[in-house]
C-alpha cells in the first residue's frame, strides 16, 4: 500500500482548557485545508479531545512533572521524559510530520525533543503574557515563536509574533456585536471567575453591587458563574440586596452572555481576555494573583493599556474599590461605550488564519 503522502502536522498540547482549545481551533483549520493532523497529549488533555475533528488521531503520553507527587515520584521524572523523547523519536521518524507545534505543558516534551533532534520544522504558541516553563526551555529551538498575548515576556534573543489567541466559533459568530452603553434601562453584568480562584469575586462582587444606588440595582440583571459551595450565599447575598441574578457553576453559553452585557467582571485568563477583546465589552479583571509567574496580570495588562480594562490586582480589591471602578463605567455610557470599542481595537479575529499561515510557511521551506 502507498503511503499518505499528504502533509502531516503534529500538535502537542499540555492537559488544561488553555493549551487545547487553541490547539482545537488550530487543528480543526489544518483539516479544512486538508492536512492530516495528529494530537500528543497526557491523559487530562485527552478528556478536551473529544471537541478535536474525529480524523485528528490522539497519541496519548505519560505525564511527568516536577509540580506534582513525592520525592521518589520526582527522581523517576527525567527518566519518563527521556523514554518519551526516545519513543517520539521513533514515531516521528516513521510518520514524518512537515511541522510540529507545541502549546505549552510538559507533555510537549517528547514532540518537541524530536523535532529538535530530527530537524522538523517547529514552531510555538504561547497563550500568556509570561512564558510557561515548557515553552521558554524550547524557546531558543524552535524556527517560530508565536505569541497569543501581546506583549509577551520573550527571553533575550527569542523574536515573537503576535498571531493571537484562537477563539471558539461561538465567540467568532459574534465578534463586535453591537454594544449597547449603559443607561436607565435594565443592565446585563457578566461574572465569570474560571475554575481556579473565583472565590474572591463570590466574596466581593455581590456586596459591590449591593452598595450601588438603590436605583442602579434594580438596573441590574447579573449572570455570575460561582464555585458550587458558594452557590447558596451568593444567590442569598444577590437576593437581599434586590438584585435579579442567575448564579451557576457554568455558562454553557457564555459567548451569547458576553455580547448581551453591559460590563463584564473576570479573572485574567488568555482565553477569557481573547474572548472579551474579540466580542468587544468593558471589562474589569482581578488577574489570579496565585497564576503562575502572575502571568494573568500580564495577560491584562495590553487589554487595558489600550483602554479597553480596568484592572485591580488582588492584593487592593475590596468591594468597596470594586464598586467605585463598577460606578465609574456603568454611570459613563459614553466611556463604557470607547471602552468597548478599546476592547474590540485590541482582538485580533484572525489568530487561528495567522497560525495556520505560520505552519504552511514553516512546511514549504521544508519542501
Amino acid at each position: 500500500m502507498a503511503k499518505d503522502t499528504t502533509p502531516l502536522l503534529l500538535i502537542a498540547a499540555g492537559g488544561t482548557g488553555g493549551h487545547m482549545f487553541p490547539a482545537q481551533a488550530l487543528a480543526e483549520a489544518m483539516v479544512r485545508r486538508g492536512w492530516r493532523v495528529k494530537l500528543s497529549t497526557d491523559a487530562r488533555g485527552a478528556r478536551y479531545a473529544g471537541g478535536f475533528p474525529h480524523v485528528v488521531t490522539v497519541e496519548q503520553v505519560a505525564s511527568a512533572t516536577f509540580a506534582r507527587g513525592g520525592a521518589l515520584g520526582k527522581l523517576g521524572v527525567p527518566f519518563k521524559i527521556l523514554g518519551g523523547m526516545a519513543s517520539a523519536i521513533g514515531r516521528n521518524l516513521s510518520d514524518k510530520p512537515s511541522v510540529v507545534v507545541g502549546f505549552g505543558g510538559y507533555p510537549t516534551i517528547p514532540a518537541l525533543s524530536s523535532a529538535v533532534f530530527l530537524g522538523i520544522p517547529r514552531a510555538i504558541h504561547e497563550q500568556n503574557g509570561i512564558m510557561g516553563k515548557v515553552n521558554r526551555v524550547f524557546a531558543k529551538k524552535v524556527n517560530r515563536f508565536a505569541c497569543g498575548t501581546w506583549p509577551t515576556d520573550l527571553p533575550e534573543g527569542v523574536q515573537g509574533e503576535h498571531t493571537g489567541n484562537p477563539v471558539r466559533a461561538a465567540v467568532l459568530e459574534r465578534a463586535g456585536a453591537a454594544y449597547i452603553p449603559p443607561g436607565d434601562y435594565p443592565m446585563s453584568v457578566l461574572v465569570i471567575g474560571g475554575s481556579q480562584g473565583a472565590r474572591i469575586l463570590s466574596d466581593t462582587v455581590p456586596a459591590a453591587l449591593a452598595s450601588l444606588p438603590e436605583r442602579a440595582r434594580a438596573n441590574l440583571r447579573v449572570a455570575h458563574q460561582a464555585r458550587p459551595e458558594d452557590l447558596d450565599r451568593v444567590v442569598a447575598a444577590y437576593e437581599e440586596a434586590g438584585i435579579t441574578a442567575e448564579v451557576e457553576p457554568f455558562f454553557n453559553d457564555v459567548p451569547r452572555r458576553l455580547s448581551e452585557c453591559q460590563l463584564v467582571i473576570s479573572r485574567a485568563g488568555a482565553s477569557s481576555v481573547a474572548d472579551i477583546s474579540i466580542i468587544g465589552r468593558p471589562a474589569i479583571l482581578i488577574p489570579y494573583a496565585a497564576a503562575a509567574g502572575d502571568h494573568q496580570s500580564a495577560n491584562a495588562r495590553g487589554l487595558a493599556q489600550a483602554g479597553g480594562a480596568i484592572v485591580i490586582p488582588e492584593s487592593q480589591l475590596s468591594p468597596e474599590s470594586l464598586a467605585e471602578q463598577i460606578s465609574l463605567v456603568l454611570d459613563n455610557p459614553h466611556g463604557a461605550l470607547q471602552m468597548s470599542r478599546a476592547a474590540l481595537s485590541y482582538g485580533v479575529p484572525d489568530a487561528t488564519d495567522r497560525l495556520v499561515a505560520l505552519v504552511e510557511d514553516l512546511a514549504g521551506k521544508n519542501k
